[in-house]
Formats: C-alpha cells, sequence, structure tokens
C-alpha cells in the first residue's frame, strides 16, 4: 500500500480478523496457564483441598491394588469388566493431569512410574492385554509415599506413620516386590507350566522362593524361569531382612539437628550423635 493511501475494506478486514485471532490464541493460552495452575494446586499445593486430594489418590493406589488382588481370585464377570473400564478411566484422567501439569513433560517419560501407569491402562482398558499389569499400579503408592509433601503431612498427621516410618516403608517395599513378581511370574507362565494356572499358583511360588522355603511343588522351567527365581531369591530375602531389621533395631525419630542437621536421633537423646549440640526433641510423653 502506498504512503498516505487509504486502507481497502479488505485490507481492514484481514486486519481485524487477524487481530482477533491473535486474541482468541492469547485467550487459549491463559485458559491453559489457569488450567494447568488449577490442577497444580491438587498435585503439587499445601492448601488443604490438595492435601486432601492427595490423600484421595493414595487410598484410591490401595483400593486399586485390593480390587486386583480380589478379582484375580474370580472368574471374569461384566461386574469386574466393567470396574476395570472404570479404575482405567481414573488413572487415565489422573495420568492426564500429571502430564498437564508437568514441567517437563518429555523427562516425565523417563520415569518408571509412568511407564507402570500406562501399562496399568492399558491393562484395565483392554482386558486382552492382561490385568496382571495392572498390579504395577501399586508403584504409584511407593512414588506417592515417597513424595516429600506427602510424606511431611503423613509425619505431622498420623502419630503412628511419624513412630513406625522405617516398618511401614519396609512393609512397602516387600509387598510392592511380591505383587510386581507375582505378575511377572503369572504372565511369564501362565501358557507354559501347567503348575501356575491364576494368580494364588504365582503368588505361593513367588513367596515360597522369597523366603527359600522351596517345597518343591511348583517350580519354573527354563532359562527365564530359573532367572525370575534368582531374581526373587535375590532380592526378596534382602528386602525381608531389611523389614527384620527394622523391626528389631531400636526406634528412631526424625528431628533436625540446629547445627549438623542430622536427620534421625534416638527417641531419648538429648546430644546429636554427629556433633554433640544439644536436642530439644519434642516429645509426646509416651514411651
Amino acid at each position: 500500500m502506498a504512503p498516505g493511501a487509504e486502507p481497502l475494506p479488505g485490507h481492514v478486514a484481514a486486519i481485524g480478523s487477524f487481530a482477533q485471532r491473535v486474541r482468541m490464541g492469547d485467550a487459549a493460552a491463559m485458559s491453559l496457564a489457569s488450567l494447568q495452575s488449577y490442577v497444580r494446586q491438587f498435585y503439587e499445593g499445601a492448601t488443604p483441598e490438595g492435601v486432601r486430594f492427595r490423600y484421595a489418590l493414595l487410598a484410591f493406589d490401595i483400593i486399586t491394588v485390593l480390587f486386583i488382588i480380589a478379582t484375580s481370585f474370580l472368574p471374569s464377570n461384566d461386574v469386574t469388566e466393567l470396574l476395570d473400564v472404570l479404575f482405567g478411566v481414573v488413572i487415565l484422567v489422573d495420568f492426564a493431569a500429571r502430564l498437564l501439569v508437568s514441567r517437563d513433560r518429555l523427562r516425565e517419560f523417563t520415569k518408571l512410574s509412568t511407564w507402570t501407569d500406562v501399562v496399568a491402562i492399558v491393562s484395565f482398558l483392554a482386558p486382552l492385554a492382561g490385568e496382571p499389569g495392572g498390579f504395577l499400579r501399586i508403584l504409584r503408592t511407593l512414588r506417592l509415599l515417597r513424595d516429600y509433601q506427602m510424606l511431611a503431612r503423613l509425619r505431622e498427621d498420623i502419630t503412628f506413620f511419624r513412630r513406625n516410618e522405617e516398618v511401614i516403608f519396609a512393609v512397602t517395599n516387600l509387598a510392592v516386590f511380591i505383587f510386581v513378581m507375582t505378575a511377572i511370574v503369572y504372565e511369564t507362565q501362565k501358557f507354559r507350566n501347567p503348575q501356575i494356572t491364576n494368580y494364588a499358583d504365582a503368588l505361593y511360588f513367588t513367596v515360597t522362593a522369597l523366603t527359600t522355603t522351596g517345597f518343591g511343588d511348583i517350580t519354573l522351567p527354563g532359562t527365564t524361569g530359573r532367572m525370575i527365581s534368582v531374581v526373587i531369591m535375590i532380592f526378596g530375602v534382602t528386602l525381608f531382612f531389611n523389614l527384620a531389621r527394622a523391626l528389631l533395631s531400636p526406634s528412631k525419630v526424625r528431628f533436625s539437628c540446629p547445627t549438623c542437621g542430622l536427620q534421625r536421633h534416638d527417641s531419648d537423646a538429648v546430644h546429636c550423635k554427629a556433633c554433640g549440640n544439644v536436642l530439644n526433641i519434642p516429645d509426646e510423653g509416651l514411651t
């Protein structure tokens, strides 16, 4: 257009349309940012609503695992298949929400918890993929318990958790290992090993191998079976002894030393073992 020339009506309309699209794009971007901020409050915020939401997620993960365990011993029917789909939809929504609020979505796919969620979603929404993948959902429970904000809230709200944190983690680690290995045993043996026909058989073998009891009534043939047995025995015994250590060792309390930062001390400690600083550990008066 020449300098000083009047803009043509067509140009004016085009410019107005472009400006409108820009404004719509800005509004959409602002809406997405607002949605991300709103959802992030539930997953990362310290508000009462966020705390309750994360407690609900923890409860949902536990209910999911209990559902998988219970239905694994029952024949498939319309009710369990409907519940499978409902659980799968909830997990899918949770998975999408976590990706939405993530500050680095590509990095999320380098985490084991992301892929266990994918397997769990597929196993619930596509029954032919095999329900055992749903057992990997228990890893989400472990991840939630490892979340710093969740740990701080559990220590603050639940006295039992605060006093038995090491034992609870040891039990959780062992339970996670047992259920995941049970799923692996069942998936790798159900079509080739007549001794394993259901989850109960796979769970029975996992526990007997973990405790090195080895009754011999169920074995895993072939190289793959033997390697699975080796993994169960080595890691299972380690986790089992870790649980025994947590149960038998003197109880510790979590209190940060103001001088050296040592976190765990004897419940009746007066001085820090690392630096000798006098401690003022809050005591509820219980022995």
